[in-house]
């Protein structure tokens, strides 16, 4: 029984210690009307990402939150000028 337990706990300190790289991001492309929605539906409820990917069929919260951060994010800014992400 206490050897179940120290390989879950192995387990889930990998799990939890696995880093991921956003070096690379790709730029999501949006639609204006989707980007108009997520502007106005950030408006209303913040940065709650699943409440404003259910209003968008086919994208997922990380999508909508990886738009808005290579879009208004401060480290994105220097890559936006010099025409990387547009």
């Amino acid at each position: 029984m206490d050897n179940r337990r120290k390989k879950q706990r192995r387990a889930s300190s990998r799990r939890e210690s696995q880093e991921v790289s956003s070096v690379e991001w790709q730029f999501i492309n949006m639609t204006e009307q989707e980007e108009d929605l997520i502007y106005r539906m950030y408006r209303l409820v913040g940065d709650r990402w699943d409440l404003i990917a259910g209003r968008i069929p086919g994208r997922k919260p990380e999508e909508i939150e990886r738009f808005w951060i290579m879009r208004h994010g401060e480290g994105f800014a220097a890559a936006r000028r010099h025409g990387k992400y547009r």
